[in-house]
């Protein structure tokens, strides 16, 4: 039990040293703006929150180059980007969900559940690092495919943001613009699959690192 609890602690302890920096400071203000990202969009101020989405996935994209260019990677941060990551996702899939099951369209409506596909992948992964930090192995890093399905799954919600049927900020002032149905649902499935093919592609090296782990303790 000692020999556990004091690996949590050298755990959580690297994870802390060296935090004080520019990208984790980024990481933060992501974590911060996913109410406010949330709260916007649910209450109709689509276009602020279309803003805020871009400030969240523009800052996504530069942290990781600053964290690199000036050497400030830290545990911390590589523990923070991919939880900003899913806590993003995990707001928006919530909302989206909401906001297809007031929709007038019975398609949409029908559709609603998918969102809840991103909620429970997403919480299955932010269990998964509680566990692995008590279990004082540091959470898998994020790897090409986890970054791809951040990237498609921003790219696929501005896209529903904006030019939704019944939803969009554009389409909703601009009609013509208006993607079909059939077009958001096939871009969300997409989203989905690249999404659970990124979680299938942490598992591997997440036992490993359970199996080492216990290897030491015993």
């Amino acid at each position: 039990m000692n020999e556990e609890k004091k690996s949590l602690k050298q755990n959580l302890t690297e994870i802390f040293d060296g935090c004080l920096t520019v990208p984790n400071l980024i990481s933060v203000i992501r974590i911060m703006l996913i109410p406010v990202i949330a709260v916007l969009y649910y209450k109709g101020y689509i276009w602020w929150s279309v803003f805020a989405i871009f400030i969240s996935g523009l800052s996504d994209a530069v942290d990781g180059k600053i964290a690199r260019k000036f050497n400030q990677v830290s545990a911390l941060g590589k523990l923070l980007d991919p939880v900003a990551d899913k806590l993003t996702i995990f707001a928006l899939a919530i909302v989206l969900f909401l906001k297809f099951k007031e929709a007038q369209s019975e398609s949409m409506q029908a559709f609603a559940w998918v969102f809840l596909l991103f909620i429970a992948k997403d919480i299955i992964m932010i269990l998964g690092s509680i566990v692995l930090i008590a279990l004082g192995t540091r959470p898998v890093a994020a790897e090409i495919w986890g970054k791809l399905a951040t990237f498609v799954f921003y790219a696929v919600m501005v896209v529903i943001i904006g030019f939704g049927p019944e939803i969009g900020a554009i389409s909703t002032y601009y009609p013509q613009y208006t993607i079909p149905e059939s077009m958001m649902f096939v871009l969300v499935i997409i989203a989905v699959v690249l999404t659970f093919i990124a979680f299938f592609s942490y598992l591997p090296n997440a036992f490993k690192q359970m199996k080492e782990n216990s290897k030491k303790n015993k």
